[in-house]
């Protein structure tokens, strides 16, 4: 499949496809009219004879006369300086025939002389490598597009065309094996350089580039994915980017606590990233795993609403946490009194806890802050609640100073997901 690109190639006539009318091209000229002219030739004068005749057909409108002409051209022709002129004017013919078979013809005798003018080979090498995409010849497509390049077209341009040169050669079949996975590597690698190129120039990415990212890196198995991810998410801050960011955090930090797995999971709800009936149940298990049973009953009652979970997915969870949500609210003004009186931000903490799963975010969020002054806590678990709670009840610029005071670990990278989130919020 094409992916999108912002940029339309677009050939203008040959400047050497004008009217052929002496075999040695030797009228005097300064030098702006030689250049504009293209290269001097020295063409053979039965190849002249027939382009004569398939100009004169192409000005008649006789697309059909001109083809035939140009065949015959063709079947004459002895020298580059002939292969040229005739792809000159294959080429004016096909613009106006709207010929795209005829043009690549002409475009391919035209490079392949070696006679194209230096100003010129960047537009035709980019345009012959988007057809050679075109026709799935990813080789000619490299070959065409690296030369492109080379004669100074535009990275943004060109590079995309380059990429999925690659990443059809790569196939999808086992892409963690050679040669796959080296064609991943380099598409991508081009993928990169276009949207570096892009974005120096000021204009936006398309998003859809660094979502291609993601799915071949993954495929690849490439330690960059979370970077892609992460460029995919800044592109497009959706529930969905965010959520690929979130797994392939988990994925990558196996050993996390139920406590850690549960602040992520938290991250997924307050960005639409809940999408399957695994992320509802996991979020209620790691809830009910902690012991907040205002989550298991809310995550639960959010599956259901959107119609991702039925009534028997999570109902051993569910009747628990509701059997027990009123007794464990009638003790929290208790708590709250013990956890002023006490030594340490324990009891202030669990309650904050308490507080945060029930939807109380004013509440949840003094009651860490008093944690913190008492001291004797995990600082970073706090902090990163804290700025949950802060973020839920509408203070962003808080939530974002809670999130950034977290120090170390698994916690850190939590932070930054959650920062990340802020981020796209205008946080």
């Amino acid at each position: 499949m094409r992916f999108v690109t912002p940029f339309a190639l677009v050939l203008a006539l040959a400047v050497t496809g004008g009217a052929v009318s002496a075999p040695a091209f030797a009228a005097k000229k300064d030098k702006k009219e030689e250049k504009a002219a293209g290269p001097k030739l020295n063409v053979s004068p039965e190849v002249i004879k027939s382009l004569q005749t398939a100009q004169k057909a192409a000005e008649a409108q006789d697309f059909a006369g001109a083809k035939a002409a140009l065949a015959e051209a063709d079947s004459k022709a002895v020298s580059n300086d002939d292969k040229y002129q005739i792809g000159a004017i294959k080429l004016n013919t096909s613009i106006a025939s709207k010929d795209a078979a005829m043009q690549s013809e002409a475009l391919t005798q035209m490079l392949d002389s070696g006679l194209t003018p230096p100003e010129q080979a960047g537009q035709f090498n980019s345009i012959a490598a988007n057809q050679a995409l075109d026709a799935k010849n990813y080789d000619l497509a490299i070959q065409r597009a690296q030369a492109a390049l080379a004669a100074g077209a535009k990275s943004e341009s060109v590079n995309p065309t380059l990429a999925q040169a690659y990443f059809g050669k790569a196939g999808t079949t086992n892409a963690t094996v050679e040669p796959a996975r080296g064609f991943n590597v380099q598409g991508l690698n081009a993928l990169k350089a276009a949207a570096e190129a892009m974005k120096a120039s000021g204009q936006q990415v398309p998003a859809q580039w660094y979502q291609i990212g993601v799915g071949r890196a993954e495929a690849a198995k490439l330690p960059d994915v979370t970077e892609w991810a992460k460029m995919a998410y800044q592109a497009e801050p959706s529930g969905t980017n965010l959520r690929t960011l979130v797994r392939l955090f988990q994925r990558a930090n196996p050993n996390i606590t139920n406590r850690e797995n549960l602040d992520v999971l938290r991250l997924l709800a307050a960005s639409d990233g809940l999408v399957v009936a695994g992320d509802y149940l996991e979020f209620a298990e790691m809830a009910s795993k902690t012991g907040i049973y205002g989550e298991v009953k809310s995550s639960i009652d959010l599956g259901r609403s959107k119609n991702v979970l039925n009534a028997t997915q999570g109902a051993d969870l569910y009747q628990t946490a509701t059997g027990r949500i009123a007794g464990d609210k009638s003790t929290l003004g208790a708590a709250e009194a013990d956890a002023r009186k006490a030594a340490n931000g324990k009891i202030a903490a669990a309650t904050a806890d308490a507080y945060l799963g029930y939807g109380d975010y004013a509440k949840a969020a003094s009651m860490f802050e008093l944690a913190k002054e008492k001291g004797g806590v995990d600082a970073d678990e706090v902090n990163t609640r804290m700025g949950i709670a802060k973020m839920k009840a509408g203070d962003n610029a808080a939530a974002k100073a809670a999130f950034e005071a977290v120090q170390g670990g698994a916690r850190k990278q939590i932070a930054g997901l959650w920062l990340a989130y802020l981020g796209s919020k205008g946080a």
